[in-house]
């Protein structure tokens, strides 16, 4: 049995550009549009789950009120931790340490920025937490409301992309793709 999860990307953050990562700054208003716009059409949905950042887990709340449907929280799907960089833009970090960042750039498993979370533990840590979601909701349609690094790490998965691309996977403020996740752990875009 498969699992239907519709990715949710937050919207805009009130400290704007650049590398969020455990940063748990508020959405703006316009941040809330683009989530609400995006959903507006969306579902009928079984359940909720976000991550548990603010800029998630607000609108996820506000959402499951609205549509009477129980709201789950799951660390395992926070913002990769970025270390040293967070709360920097690419143009910063260009400034400060273009070597690294190229080497992130062209292969984010292989450069950890300094400080930060491997990309490997982040996607072993995401693909556990949807699978965890699969045992529990496997037959449903669950709108998950999360980050860019999260959709892309599952957008890449479920379009077999080799790992060096997984940075070319864009994801907007309030995107919403859709994924299906099979019992083998298979992920599929839909």
């Amino acid at each position: 049995m498969t699992l239907h999860l519709d990715l949710l990307r937050h919207g805009e953050t009130e400290l704007g550009g650049g590398l969020r990562g455990s940063i748990d700054d508020a959405l703006t208003e316009s941040g809330w549009q683009q989530m609400r716009a995006a959903v507006a059409d969306g579902g009928p949905w079984t359940r909720i789950v976000s991550s548990p950042l603010q800029r998630c887990a607000r609108f996820s709340e506000e959402l499951a009120q609205r549509l009477s449907l129980p709201l789950h929280l799951e660390p395992g799907l926070q913002e990769l931790h970025f270390g040293d960089w967070e709360g920097h833009s690419p143009a910063q970090l260009m400034e400060t340490d273009a070597e690294g960042l190229g080497l992130f750039w062209a292969d984010p498993y292989a450069f950890t920025p300094p400080g930060g979370e491997p990309v490997l533990y982040f996607s072993n840590r995401v693909l556990s937490a949807v699978q965890r979601l699969h045992q529990a909701y496997a037959g449903e349609r669950v709108l998950l409301v999360s980050h860019g690094g999260v959709m892309r790490m599952l957008l890449a998965q479920a379009r077999g992309l080799p790992r060096e691309q997984l940075l070319q996977v864009v994801v907007g403020h309030g995107a919403l793709l859709s994924i299906q996740v099979a019992a083998d752990r298979v992920l599929t875009e839909i």
